[in-house]
């Protein structure tokens, strides 16, 4: 018989730099594994507005190229009108909108349903402090 069930727990990230992305799949998969789902679905969320989750490959060259195309497009520059209110991290708001703020994947027999190259990550664009990041578990358990 199976049952329904929800599972969740939080992620602390703290970053050594303000700009990085982090694989955090070895942690997610441990997560599952541990919350007993065996269909359903797993939600990976960051608890903060200048911050990502997204699905990619884990090739340092790839990292690399979409930090850059992110900088080119929400450059890091005194001018925004958000550092008027006294803040200075305008560039990683707009960054954090143009990655998934989250991202929803499968589980399948009780595993991360991932496809050959997916890994997830966690962009932390306004870092060097601690962070959560919530994982979220919804399915049916083995029962």
């Amino acid at each position: 018989m199976s049952t329904m069930k929800a599972h969740t727990e939080y992620l602390t990230l703290h970053t050594d730099e303000r700009y990085e992305m982090v694989h955090i799949t070895p942690q997610v998969e441990e997560i599952v594994r541990r919350s007993g789902i065996d269909d359903g679905l797993c939600f990976v969320s960051p608890m903060h507005i200048t911050a990502a989750i997204y699905v990619n490959d884990n090739e340092d060259g790839l990292i690399e190229d979409i930090g850059a195309w992110l900088e080119k497009l929400a450059p890091a520059w005194p001018g925004y009108k958000h550092h008027q209110t006294g803040e200075d991290n305008a560039d990683a708001h707009l960054k954090a909108l143009l990655l998934h703020h989250e991202t929803t994947l499968p589980v399948t027999k009780g595993r991360l349903d991932l496809g050959t190259w997916q890994r997830i990550f966690y962009a932390e664009f306004d870092g060097q402090r601690p962070k959560r990041v919530i994982v979220k578990l919804l399915g049916v358990a083995k029962g």
